[in-house]
């Protein structure tokens, strides 16, 4: 392990000097000891890099707020190692940081495997949801429900060790990394680009994954041109841990067979850490693999003022409300929606001057004064998307009361208070 600046990752290396690298990406919330079980069998024929995410695993608590920026840490730790080819397996987060890679770095990656993996994410919601869960409450609520997300239900009650492992892991990692982490998932969308990931890539899911389960994987292969999908019957989202020969098998299998063009390995590297295992795990189901057809998706344009006001509005103020706006919009209302689109969120609301915050604080406070509470309760809610605690929109509000009036401020309180309630709440 080394010291690790804040450009750079937390990483370590297994297996033999001369070997070509291979990388091990995490997924969220977890460390490098995520893929304990894959190590002994690859480090035979490979140089294994494994990293971990900024905040997790004791790393240095320096936030990445998007895939690019984590993908250019990874690349700057290769680039001082020397390392500058390499194959690339990666879990959830981790996958989508080896989409970046083949998409924007496509001559440093000879072969990929996603692992429970997904063009995108859920939606944009769902992760900033998060986000306000985890700023408000800590990482306790997550961490509790950690082992529902990545486990099956059989294998999180036979293997108790394993299922506290997962949830101590998350409990340890750093907030505001898992936040910054959120943010970028929340942002992750590659779909349109897939057609020109230019290596052979291998597409792996657990059959009962809840969270990118085989329909995303499924996106991937069909948009992929050169991809293969492999289903692993009995497991769940953290495959690689709760089916880890059968992950092993198949990696093994890709990464021999469908490693582009041979090169040179000699990168400077550091001697290996001490393996800290994972709890033992049962041996695998059989594994089903389907073949794809590729569906290349034409690239998106340049943005112009509507599509970034537009792209800022669904940060803001969520997928969900944005689209029920605009849903909503006729022949009357519709120039309406698209002048508030394009000046509103293109124009002010992407201006350097002041951040979002501020700008959240700001709008709060000129709702209050206005007396237009439906427009307040849902930049309440932005407000929590943009990093604003509960605490901090009270003092807000408590600000507002004596330039604004304290009737205003008191019906301000109530709309906010229920507000905060239901989106601080952490799901069951």
């Amino acid at each position: 392990m080394s010291e690790t600046p804040s450009n750079t990752l937390q990483y370590r290396f297994d297996g033999p000097e001369e070997a070509p690298v291979l990388i091990l990406g995490p997924s969220l919330g977890t460390t490098w000891h995520m893929w304990d079980r894959q190590v002994p069998e690859l480090a035979e024929q490979w140089r294994v890099f494994r990293f971990d995410l900024p905040g997790h695993g004791g790393a240095p608590a320096h936030p990445a707020g998007s895939v690019a920026e984590l993908t250019a840490r990874l690349l700057a730790t290769l680039d001082a190692l020397g390392v500058q080819r390499f194959g690339y397996a990666g879990c959830a987060l981790g996958g989508a940081i080896g989409i970046e890679l083949a998409l924007r770095h496509p001559a440093r990656v000879a072969s990929l495997a996603l692992v429970a993996a997904s063009p995108r994410f859920g939606t944009a919601d769902e992760f900033r949801q998060r986000g306000v869960v985890v700023r408000t409450n800590g990482l306790d609520p997550i961490a509790r429900t950690a082992p529902d997300r990545w486990f099956t239900g059989g294998f999180a009650a036979a293997q108790p060790a394993i299922t506290e492992w997962a949830v101590q892991m998350v409990r340890t990692t750093d907030p505001g990394c898992y936040i910054a982490a959120c943010e970028a998932l929340a942002a992750f969308d590659v779909r349109p680009e897939l057609g020109r990931v230019g290596v052979p890539t291998l597409v792996l899911v657990g059959s009962d994954d809840q969270v990118t389960g085989p329909a995303e994987a499924r996106t991937l292969v069909a948009g992929i041109p050169d991809a293969r999908l492999a289903v692993v019957p009995g497991a769940s989202h953290l495959v690689p841990v709760e089916q880890p020969a059968a992950v092993t098998d198949l990696l093994v299998h890709h990464f021999s067979t469908a490693w582009q063009q041979p090169f040179d390995t000699g990168q400077t590297v550091l001697p290996a850490a001490p393996a800290v295992p994972v709890p033992a795990a049962p041996q695998p189901a059989p594994v089903a693999e389907i073949a794809p057809a590729a569906v290349p998706a034409p690239p998106a344009g340049p943005p112009d003022r509507y599509e970034t006001g537009l792209k800022i509005r669904r940060e803001v103020l969520g997928d969900a409300h944005v689209d029920r706006a605009l849903a909503q919009a006729d022949e009357f209302s519709g120039d309406f929606q698209e002048f508030i689109t394009r000046y509103a969120w293109g124009e002010i609301w992407d201006r350097p001057g002041l951040d979002r915050r501020t700008r959240s604080c700001i709008t709060l406070t000129a709702l209050v004064a206005g007396g237009h509470l439906e427009e307040l309760a849902f930049h309440t809610r932005a407000a929590l998307r943009n990093g604003l605690t509960p605490v901090e929109i009270k003092e807000v509000l408590l600000q507002a009361a004596v330039y604004c009036g304290v009737p205003a401020a008191n019906s301000a309180f109530r709309v906010a208070q229920q507000v905060i309630r239901e989106e601080t709440t952490p799901a069951e």
